[in-house]
């Protein structure tokens, strides 16, 4: 996991929830972790990672996720056992 990577989990871990995190960066890190990224239908992707899986919206026309995806993002980690302090 390089640098940027690690910054974006960190992000999606910080209190308060931090919106404006760029999907490509949560991507990025979800693929640096191992998760296998599958094209759905439209926007929808499905992410698979240590047998939990989840179905995520790539926002448009912004390329930036809200809060409430990034709190998605946090449990579908945090399910799968990954966690920032594990990828320093």
């Amino acid at each position: 996991m390089n640098s940027k990577q690690r910054q974006t989990l960190n992000d999606v871990f910080l209190h308060p929830v931090h919106s404006g995190i760029r999907w490509a960066d949560i991507e990025s890190l979800l693929i640096a972790v191992g998760a296998t990224v599958r094209e759905s239908e439209g926007s929808r992707i499905t992410v698979t990672l240590n047998n939990v899986y989840a179905v995520f919206h790539r926002p448009h026309p912004r390329p930036t996720v809200d809060k409430g995806s990034v709190r998605s993002v946090r449990r579908f980690l945090i399910n799968a056992g990954v966690k920032p302090d594990e990828h320093t």
